[in-house]
């Protein structure tokens, strides 16, 4: 299983009788599922199910999801009231003949009110077929735009992997930094030791020999790059893992930023120092891609 990104775009359009429809559905980052519909008057139950059905199939991220639906100009349909018509005809017969008044013709009958009617509504058979084509419409939205996010999501795994590798080379980078040998460490404090006493009478060897094994203690970054380790082994197992693992990979930037920071502040020496700072410059952009990831 794949990781998925929470960024994604479908656009599903369509006929049906004499509707033109067009769904549209994207989706950018967010910390829970935020589904909002756009949906034409008269549709809502429609927009409901658009929310069920996504949320099958997401876990994370803000969705916006709109429905267009345009019906065709087609000629009007025309009902006739035959009752009407034959009373009319009827009545026509029955009335005196005059010469001052022409007789009844047909065009003339169908114009009376009531006899035409113009029947605007769709007939039950219109609307269950569109009906049925937006349901079927909804359902390849709902799988284009996950799949979408997988697909954003594999590329998106790929940057998070480069940058898990530079985090291990810069860790290890930070482990065999000459800095950190034994005899660099003795040296280095042994030197400051000596400008100290240089510099004044009254301290007491003894003691201070004892607060430079204890400074020496504090600055050891070991535990730093043991959970450093341990984290970018955490990550990469998310990544394998697959599925909804935004939160927990969050997490982690999180840590990784701790253990970056503390290793700076205890780094004694400048090409210590660099590999920190570039360690924190790398980890913050882990922690901008995985806001990303569902």
């Amino acid at each position: 299983m794949t990781i998925a990104s929470m960024t994604g775009f479908a656009r599903m359009t369509g006929t049906s009788g004499p509707y033109s429809f067009a769904f549209e559905a994207k989706s950018v980052n967010g910390r829970g599922l935020d589904i909002r519909l756009r949906m034409p008057s008269g549709w809502d139950a429609l927009g409901e199910e658009a929310r069920k059905r996504l949320g099958k199939v997401l876990t994370r991220g803000q969705c916006q999801v709109g429905l267009t639906l345009t019906r065709s100009e087609t000629a009007p349909r025309l009902r006739v009231n035959h009752d009407i018509l034959a009373t009319l005809v009827e009545a026509v017969e029955r009335a005196p003949r005059s010469q001052a008044v022409g007789p009844a013709s047909l065009d003339g009958l169908l114009a009376v009110r009531g006899v035409i009617d113009i029947v605007e509504t769709d007939d039950e058979s219109i609307t269950r077929a569109l009906q049925a084509d937006l349901d079927k419409a909804l359902d390849e939205l709902a799988e284009t735009l996950a799949a979408a996010r997988r697909s954003e999501g594999a590329a998106l795994a790929q940057v998070i992997t480069a940058q898990l590798d530079a985090m291990e080379r810069l860790v290890a980078a930070a482990r065999d930094n000459p800095a950190r040998t034994p005899e660099v460490i003795r040296a280095r404090i042994a030197g400051q030791i000596a400008r100290i006493m240089e510099a004044g009478t009254g301290f007491d060897a003894d003691r201070l020999h004892q607060e430079a094994v204890l400074i020496a203690t504090r600055a050891d970054i070991q535990e730093e790059i043991d959970r450093l380790d341990a984290h970018i082994a955490a990550a990469r197992a998310l990544l394998a893992e697959g599925g909804a693992v935004g939160r927990r990979l969050d997490f982690l930037a999180q840590e990784f930023g701790r253990e970056a920071n503390t290793l700076c502040s205890k780094a004694s020496d400048v090409t210590l120092s660099r590999v920190g700072l570039e360690l924190k410059s790398v980890v913050d952009q882990f922690r901008e891609q995985v806001q990303n990831v569902e």
